[in-house]
């Protein structure tokens, strides 16, 4: 899963969708968290996301900066949801190592309507809509948030994300459920759900509270993180790794232990 910094980001940003209509709800109360972005184990930036409920449905704000030697990377993402999570419009400004991208999207009869500028270059797209999609530009808090809620409504099937580059693409999403683990929050015990989201191949840990809400992701990245303020996941047991042979003598074929994952 090693990715240059140039593919971690989405030049050209082409790709959007609406919801569809068995998508679940989002919590009647107002949602937000605010998460730092790591890498190694070191902050390297921030993230924000917060849902509010509106007359007709709710409104959905992510912010996003990361600053880091190669990567300088910002964006703003509002999208309006109907009750039933559908998609009505959406609005994301990006900087990106000081290019800019600029998108918006709404559903125009059996298809979603996609405005896109950058490079300065402006472009139109008509997407076809697929039922319980995400979309999901790079360290957004609120599209795993939204992937968590749609994950819990669907059964963790049927789900898609909006990958927003190259060309963007729409791919299914695979959910898993593993065993819970345990974790701390704002120093006081909390039981964590753990998921893996399987997305072209790429593998997304999520940890999530009690409440669905997210905790923790793991991104496909290698070494990069968002996790929530005040949040600490406690590390699960690790069987020890046998003990190397001595010196001179050869292991039997077939008994080399995989990396650790």
């Amino acid at each position: 899963m090693k990715k240059s910094l140039r593919t971690l980001v989405f030049l050209p940003l082409v790709a959007l969708l609406a919801c569809g209509p068995h998508a679940a709800t989002i919590a009647s109360a107002a949602q937000s968290g605010d998460f730092t972005v790591s890498l190694a184990g070191k902050p390297v930036g921030t993230a924000n996301y917060h849902f509010t409920p509106t007359g007709s449905g709710y409104n959905s704000t992510s912010l996003v900066k990361v600053n880091m030697k190669g990567l300088t990377y910002a964006f703003s993402k509002t999208e309006q949801l109907s009750q039933a999570s559908q998609l009505q419009h959406v609005e994301l400004s990006a900087t990106i190592n000081d290019s800019a991208v600029n998108v918006t999207g709404a559903p125009d009869s059996a298809q979603f309507l996609l405005n896109m500028s950058a490079n300065g270059r402006s472009s139109t797209t008509r997407l076809a809509k697929q039922p319980a999609a995400v979309f999901m530009p790079d360290f957004d808090p609120g599209a795993f948030q939204t992937l968590l809620t749609l994950g819990r409504a669907n059964n963790n099937r049927d789900l898609y994300v909006i990958i927003p580059k190259n060309q963007g693409s729409i791919v299914p999403v695979e959910l898993a459920t593993y065993a819970d683990e345990q974790g701390t929050f704002n120093g006081q015990p909390v039981t964590v759900h753990h998921l893996v989201a399987t997305i072209s191949g790429s593998l997304t840990d999520l940890f999530a509270g009690p409440d669905n809400q997210l905790l923790q992701a793991e991104l496909p990245q290698e070494g990069f993180a968002l996790i929530r303020n005040g949040f600490v996941l406690k590390p699960p047991a690790k069987p020890l790794a046998p003990p190397a042979p001595p010196p001179g003598v050869n292991q039997q074929p077939g008994t080399a232990q995989p990396p650790a994952q």
